[in-house]
């Protein structure tokens, strides 16, 4: 067995297939994008990088705001269409049957259809080279409530999240661990209490 050298590319696989709403409400778009991640705790930031001539770049820039939308197997076909659409020349609200949303903090809509919203402010963008990365703070997340258990824990895991890979939407697999379990102590059985003593005769 061995390795090839490729040329350099854009190699971390798999990445999220989130759907970008922008615009308002009276004039809303949504753009598919894979470029998009976690920059920082605290404050809260995150990012998404869009090519200069896609028609949700103007919407963005213009309004200083956008939001995330985590997407389902549910929605992989919506998800695929904003993708490959432009918002120029398609409702994509209206294709997909996906609704618009008041966002809480920003002028941007949220889709209602996805299990998360996060809400974004624009506080910088760095011209890159193919795309522009529109850096921003997080200034509001809405979850839907069908997802949280029992003990008020939040369950994403059982929405059905999807990831995109090399041209392709895949379903997330089994868990295979939780964060520190490779250096976690393992818990010690306790003695047994039938354990029989030698009598003294």
């Amino acid at each position: 067995m061995g390795k090839q050298s490729w040329k350099p590319g854009t190699m971390v696989y798999p990445v999220p297939a989130a759907m970008v709403s922008c615009g308002t409400l009276e004039t809303p778009n949504i753009i598919t994008i894979a470029w998009t991640g976690t920059i920082c705790t605290n404050p809260p930031m995150t990012y998404v990088s869009v090519r200069k001539e896609r028609y949700s770049y103007d919407l963005i820039k213009n309004s200083g705001s956008f939001v995330i939308n985590l997407t389902t197997a549910s929605l992989v076909k919506a998800t695929d269409f904003c993708g490959v659409k432009s918002g120029r020349d398609t409702d994509k609200f209206k294709m997909t049957g996906l609704t618009a949303v008041p966002s809480v903090a920003v002028t941007a809509p949220s889709i209602f259809e996805s299990p998360v919203n996060i809400e974004c402010k624009v506080t910088e963008i760095k011209e890159l080279g193919s795309h522009d990365m529109f850096l921003a703070e997080v200034v509001n997340v809405t979850i839907d409530d069908q997802f949280m258990d029992k003990t008020g824990k939040f369950r994403l895991d059982k929405s059905g999240i999807i990831c995109y890979s090399h041209g392709g939407y895949y379903s997330l697999g089994n868990l295979l661990g939780t964060f520190g379990y490779s250096v976690a102590k393992k818990k010690k059985r306790g003695k047994s209490t039938n354990t029989k003593r030698a009598s003294k005769r």
